[in-house]
């Protein structure tokens, strides 16, 4: 069997305003290499620009991983640690409140990406010691700053 190409990924997204102008960013390091990618969005979610972060973090990568995940969002590293995901699924995307999920489009998206990939999530404090997380908001506020 391959052995996989080891990957760390850290992703941050920022809103100004909730709903509002939005930015995400991702660092993507393996080796010594590293990768930064950002983007914005015109009118969205701080929830919508962590997924987006994720997502494309996730779509960068051009052959299967190992991957240690790094984000600052509860709601991200949740959903896959505590099977949220899953119960969406099987629950025809209604939440535990059998209410439609939140962002059913972004988290839909994951699930052919995640296949590809051994994935290991970790929550991060956000603005606190990580250089990698910090780094993120960074490029994540200034893709907001860049298109106001």
């Amino acid at each position: 069997m391959q052995q996989l190409a080891k990957v760390d990924i850290y992703t941050d997204g920022a809103c100004s305003g909730n709903p509002g102008p939005g930015g995400w960013a991702a660092i993507l390091k393996t080796g010594k290499y590293e990768k930064e990618i950002s983007g914005f969005e015109k009118d969205t979610t701080n929830n919508r620009m962590e997924l987006t972060a994720a997502l494309e973090a996730l779509k960068a990568l051009k052959k299967p991983c190992q991957i240690n995940f790094y984000s600052d969002s509860a709601y991200l590293i949740k959903a896959f640690n505590e099977k949220w995901l899953e119960n969406w699924q099987k629950n025809n995307w209604k939440n535990s409140a059998k209410q439609p999920v939140s962002n059913s489009d972004l988290w839909k998206q994951f699930i052919p990406l995640i296949e590809k990939h051994q994935i290991d999530w970790f929550w991060v404090k956000g603005h606190a010691d990580n250089p990698y997380n910090n780094r993120c908001d960074e490029l994540a506020v200034q893709a907001i700053e860049r298109n106001r």
